[in-house]
């Protein structure tokens, strides 16, 4: 198996997984409310942390193996794996708005990994690039914070940025690790595994406030973000690059608009969902349904 095949297939397991901890989350936060106490006495809270931090192991394992603008973009899949396994939870079928969003998404998302792919990743950020990306992410982090209109989705963007450069970083401190041609703990990849772990916990924690507002939109935009975040450390600082030329940023572009629509459509169908399910309880003209 390639480098490019095998990175492909462990983002597509930690894909999965990480859909299977949403729904787990999502339903915890539907029956127990929100209370971090409350959830930590939660054995199915305990079980949806296990398999994020499964998906994280095999997300910085994906990393070792293929180019961050390969890996990244499958991250979309979570929510498309989200889809049918919240349906099917839930006992209900996938809707045909859900189905469109799947097929757009998975089209855009073939058409980016046609242009990405590329050998396994061999350049690493030097500490002063690190810091410097650090830098610029925490500012980001901060304006997007700030108080002001639509709180989630902007809290939900300064999440998938946060994970996305902890996941560029994660990437330096693993090809350093396992170059061997190097001490194999030094300054610098202390350094930067302690803002792979500042990240990682600030997008955590971003998203839990993102998602007070529902997890749809939220969502959404956490899967576009990250991605974004991360390529753009790649084909700017680590010497990444799309197949193809002219033709191949092209045909990225298109693929980044397919999977954008694609995620769209998923967002409206998952927030239809939403605004159906009370009313399935509700007879008409607010009368009180009959019982037997």
């Amino acid at each position: 198996m390639t480098a490019t095949l095998l990175a492909v297939a462990l983002s597509l397991v930690s894909a999965v997984a990480y859909a299977a901890a949403a729904v787990a989350q999502e339903r915890l936060a539907a029956t127990s409310g929100s209370g971090v106490l409350r959830l930590l006495g939660t054995g199915a809270w305990w079980w949806s942390v296990g398999l994020n931090a499964s998906a994280a192991l095999l997300h910085v394992a994906a990393l070792k193996y293929g180019p961050l603008t390969l890996v990244q973009p499958l991250g979309a899949l979570t929510l498309v794996a989200a889809v049918p396994l919240g349906a099917r939870v839930a006992g209900r079928h996938v809707t045909a708005g859900e189905w469109r969003g799947t097929v757009l998404t998975l089209a855009g998302l073939g058409a980016l990994l046609v242009t990405a792919s590329g050998p396994a990743p061999d350049d690493t950020l030097s500490l002063p690039e690190a810091l410097g990306v650090a830098g610029v992410t925490a500012a980001l982090i901060g304006v997007l914070s700030r108080r002001g209109a639509k709180p989630g989705l902007r809290h939900a963007t300064a999440s998938g940025v946060a994970s996305g450069v902890a996941s560029a970083l994660t990437q330096t401190v693993t090809v350093a690790v396992t170059d061997r041609s190097g001490p194999l703990l030094d300054v610098r990849v202390i350094a930067v595994a302690l803002l792979v772990a500042a990240f990682a916990a600030g997008g955590l924690l971003l998203s839990q406030t993102a998602y007070r507002g529902g997890l749809g939109a939220p969502l959404a935009m956490v899967t576009l973000s990250n991605p974004v975040a991360a390529s753009v450390i790649g084909l700017v600082l680590l010497g990444e690059h799309l197949q193809g030329g002219v033709a191949g940023w092209s045909l990225a572009g298109a693929g980044a608009v397919l999977a954008t629509g694609g995620v769209v459509l998923l967002t409206h169908a998952h927030q239809a969902q939403v605004v159906q399910a009370p009313q399935l309880n509700e007879s008409p003209r607010g009368q009180s349904p009959v019982t037997a």
